[in-house]
């Protein structure tokens, strides 16, 4: 072990490596050194020989879990890779406040405290419409806080049809069990009328609750209330309606053939008095739950202690507030925010980039069957259900290699590619490769199938 470490292979692993995983890769190699002689071989016992396994073995021990990989499953936000990838701009600004201190609750102009909130206010005013709006770490939340700030040990109104899981096995009925709002379920599953509401309104009703279904569609004999009716229902009764969003889409998708997702815009013309959204599923930023409406419905929430266990941190708030600024020009915001481009893209421009890296594969790996196919891509991250996106994939069928073993060996690879696979082919989803990304992708395939 000292001879190991004070040689110049072990110098130069104690450079790169933390001194405790030095010392386990030596003991490691050792070890397997030892256990060869005991099965009665007869390895090379000199530290030259030994210490490419030391050094794989110190490597793997000092390598970080969590790493960036190629997406190319089509999914724009997929939850389970990390959802919206970030701006330039955000990466940027996060860069920057990390790097050093920051006026995070600290205000220049008066020289005293300030607070956190207050560096995305204007902006949200500006992007959503909205009187007011802060901003916690995720959107279940942002519905759990402002549950909790107005109807706790009170009845909050909600339809049937509307009481959806949200993902992660966390359903609507269980966030306002955990706010201490009471549940009062009205109309049925496929149908829910304005009048439902009105009868259940009583003297301990606190809010009107409408959840929009982002994860899923109820077609056929189905009718639900607008926002603009339960407005003027609560309004009679001055009572308050909270309308969340989940997706948190700010650009009008209707131009690109969508018209199923309200913007929040939209949400609070028609009468929300407050509106809550994700910031890491259509509005491209990082993971956040936002809070947007009148001012004094914002001021309640402010004021409720769960904020605190809620707040956002500074990497969050300044990866935010450069995505909405980037939304103050919407054509803009379409090309520089990545979830907006990928869903946007046209599709001849996908089909290029497909071809890219098929022309690519096959300059490098001449026996494998190659072809650029036309496909359906998701949103994915609960948006945009039964949206298909018309795309293109590049499409790979090895006669010496199962898609699932080619599966394997690009998923375990550095970096790691995420396809998908149809029909006993192997499919790469251009629309989710970054231009930057083709030549390291091609790279990984050759390896793959080499």
């Amino acid at each position: 072990m000292d001879e190991v470490l004070k040689g110049p292979f072990g110098e130069a692993w104690l450079r790169k490596y933390p001194r405790r995983y030095v010392l386990e890769a030596v003991r490691e190699g050792i070890d397997r050194t030892r256990r060869l002689i005991l099965e009665g071989e007869s390895p090379d016992l000199s530290i030259e020989a030994i210490a490419p396994d030391i050094g794989l073995i110190a490597e793997h021990l000092s390598s970080l879990s969590l790493i960036p990989l190629i997406n190319a499953t089509g999914i724009v936000i997929h939850t389970n890779l990390g959802r919206a990838a970030l701006s330039e701009r955000a990466i940027e600004n996060i860069r920057n406040t990390a790097s050093s201190y920051s006026n995070l609750e600290y205000d220049l102009a008066s020289g005293k405290r300030g607070k956190r909130y207050s560096h995305l206010k204007r902006l949200l005013r500006e992007v959503t419409g909205a009187e007011d709006g802060i901003a916690v770490n995720n959107n279940a939340g942002a519905v759990l806080l402002c549950l909790s700030a107005f109807s706790r040990g009170k009845e909050a109104i909600v339809s049937r049809g509307e009481l959806v899981e949200i993902g992660g096995s966390f359903r609507i009925p269980d966030v306002m069990a955990q706010s201490g709002a009471v549940l009062r379920e009205v109309g049925a599953t496929n149908k829910t009328h304005l009048y439902d509401y009105e009868n259940a309104i009583n003297e301990n009703t606190a809010l009107i609750l409408k959840v929009h279904r982002s994860n899923y569609r109820v077609t056929g004999f189905a009718e639900d209330v607008p926002v603009s009716a339960l407005s003027g229902l609560a309004g009679k009764h001055s009572i308050p309606v909270m309308h969340d969003l989940g997706s948190g889409c700010l650009i009008d998708l209707k131009p690109y053939g969508i018209h199923d997702e309200p913007t929040v815009g939209e949400a609070l013309r028609e009468g929300a008095d407050i509106v809550t959204f994700s910031g890491d599923k259509l509005l491209g930023g990082p993971q956040a739950g936002i809070i947007v409406g009148k001012k004094e419905y914002i001021e309640r929430v402010q004021k409720n202690p769960l904020l605190r266990a809620l707040r956002i941190d500074k990497l969050t708030l300044s990866a935010l507030e450069a995505t909405l600024m980037e939304y103050i020009d919407e054509e803009k915001a379409k090309i520089r925010i990545p979830v907006l481009r990928m869903l946007l893209e046209e599709p001849e421009r996908i089909k290029a980039r497909a071809k890219k890296i098929a022309d690519g594969i096959r300059r490098h790996v001449k026996a494998e069957a190659i072809e650029v196919l036309e496909d359906f891509s998701q949103a994915g991250g609960g948006a945009l259900p039964g949206v298909n996106l018309r795309t293109f994939v590049v499409s790979i069928k090895s006669k010496g290699l199962a898609p699932n073993k080619m599966e394997e060996r690009l998923r375990l690879g550095r970096p790691p590619v995420i396809g998908r696979i149809k029909e006993e082919r192997f499919l790469l989803d251009a629309r989710t490769v970054q231009d930057e990304e083709v030549k390291t992708l091609i790279g990984c395939l050759r390896a793959a199938l080499l």
